[in-house]
């Protein structure tokens, strides 16, 4: 979701509108067919058809696409040891948080009545898909957010799957899943990979949710997959949305645009601000920078095609606006930052103040970084812990008085929905535990 500026309640002047857009950041009707016909086809045929695809878009048709142990211990062997040792500690901030998250929620059983017992019970899922992107960037940090956060949260079985990068094992990307602690780690991507994962084939037993970020492809096969097994979250491109006034620095705020626009071509990257002289300075130093930045290919046509400046009269007015944007990263570089914890309902994560970034929530910092795009933080937020565990509820009643009580209020409020045979469940109770006579049958209870 984008803010429409001819329908938002907030007036803004734009420094830099979006340019005329040529693509969709949604699916287009070419990758949910391909997607349709790679799902259709692993469900037929299986590892044959994983392998022919994995061929056919990777190059590589493994035996097996499951990495031994072995395998595993000679990878993290040949990754530098600060690299070891950096994936340690970020994973060692992620699993923090992710256990404090797990202590927020508990199980708890009420008696609400003389023997009526009502309970909450947080269960883990048991098996997870865990997909790890390659492509053009190896994204170790989402080895950390899907695969620690899942046995943080008490996840049996994570099946984990990342693809090669350019024909080459990306070694520190599988050393991040192993110390992650993934139960099965498999050199496969793409639409296949997911499917396999779910669907499940000969050598890789389904999973009950899929979790983790994608390209296109990924995204539309879990949006299909979706209802067959669980997911984490719809993700789209990332966005960030940046909340400045006068106090701001200008080089700050542009590099800190830049280093979210440079994920893709269809990344959104926004600036509201207070002051129009910001503003300019903003664009001014973007222009500058992207004249020799090395991710250009991707950060330039993002902030060209998707990239806008809105000045607005005030901060009251620059909050309304980013809650309309609804988007996934918002960074607040403001005099008061914290201000916005008050003032601001929708986006999937905050970054407040200048000594925090984006980018430390992407790599290092242990927030969870998959979060809600294309508007959804109107209604969810982002992977946590939570989302590996199904919260249910368990009754007793061990009470014969309060269980005809119930039996005769469930039996006039079911009729009144015309339920007789969910009445006659009541019924039943009342009439044993209260020696009652049934006006739909002669039957009697012995005690």
């Amino acid at each position: 979701m984008t803010a429409d500026t001819e329908t938002s309640s907030v007036f803004s002047e734009m420094l830099k509108e979006p340019a005329e857009l040529s693509t969709s950041r949604g699916s287009t009707p070419e990758v949910r067919a391909t997607v349709e016909g790679v799902l259709a086809d692993v469900r037929k045929r299986g590892d044959e058809a994983v392998r022919e695809y994995s061929q056919k878009f990777d190059k590589y048709a493994p035996d097996s696409f499951l990495l031994s142990k072995e395998q595993l211990e000679e990878i993290v062997a040949r990754v530098p040891e600060q690299v070891i040792e950096d994936i340690k500690f970020v994973q060692e901030q992620v699993r923090f948080m992710a256990q404090k998250q797990l202590e927020s929620l508990s199980d708890f059983e009420i008696e609400t009545m003389p023997g009526v017992l009502l309970g909450q019970k947080n269960i883990p899922i048991e098996a997870v898909g865990a997909y790890i992107p390659g492509g053009k960037y190896p994204l170790l940090a989402s080895a950390h957010m899907t695969i620690v956060t899942a046995k943080v949260a008490g996840v049996e079985r994570v099946a984990a799957c990342t693809p090669l990068i350019q024909g080459e094992v990306p070694d520190a990307t599988v050393a991040a899943m192993y110390l992650a602690g993934a139960d099965e780690i498999y050199l496969l991507g793409g639409i296949q990979a997911v499917a396999a994962m779910a669907i499940g084939t000969e050598s890789i037993k389904p999973v009950n949710m899929l979790a983790g970020p994608g390209n296109a492809f990924v995204a539309e096969a879990k949006r299909q997959l979706f209802g067959e097994v669980g997911i984490d979250l719809f993700a789209g491109p990332t966005e960030v949305l940046i909340v400045a006034d006068e106090h701001a620095d200008p080089f700050i705020v542009a590099v800190d645009l830049l280093s979210q626009a440079e994920h893709g071509p269809d990344s959104p990257a926004v600036l509201i601000t207070t002051s129009e002289e910001l503003g300019r300075k903003v664009i001014d130093h973007i222009d500058t920078l992207l004249v020799d930045m090395p991710t250009r290919d991707f950060a330039a046509p993002a902030w060209r095609d998707w990239g806008a400046v809105h000045v607005v009269k005030n901060l009251d007015d620059a909050y309304a606006l980013a809650d309309e944007y609804a988007y996934e990263h918002v960074q607040i570089l403001t005099a008061a930052p914290r201000e916005a914890l008050e003032k601001m309902h929708n986006y999937g994560a905050l970054f407040l103040g200048e000594g925090t970034c984006v980018s430390y929530g992407d790599k290092v910092i242990g927030t969870n970084h998959v979060l809600p795009t294309r508007g959804a933080a109107r209604y969810t937020g982002g992977l946590w812990v939570g989302k590996y565990l199904r919260t249910v509820t368990y009754q007793e009643v061990v009470n014969e008085e309060s269980s005809a009580f119930f039996g005769e209020l469930c039996g006039r409020a079911a009729r009144v929905e015309r339920f007789e045979g969910h009445a006659r469940s009541g019924d039943v109770r009342a009439a044993k535990y209260r020696g009652t006579s049934l006006d739909w049958s002669d039957h009697t209870f012995t005690s």
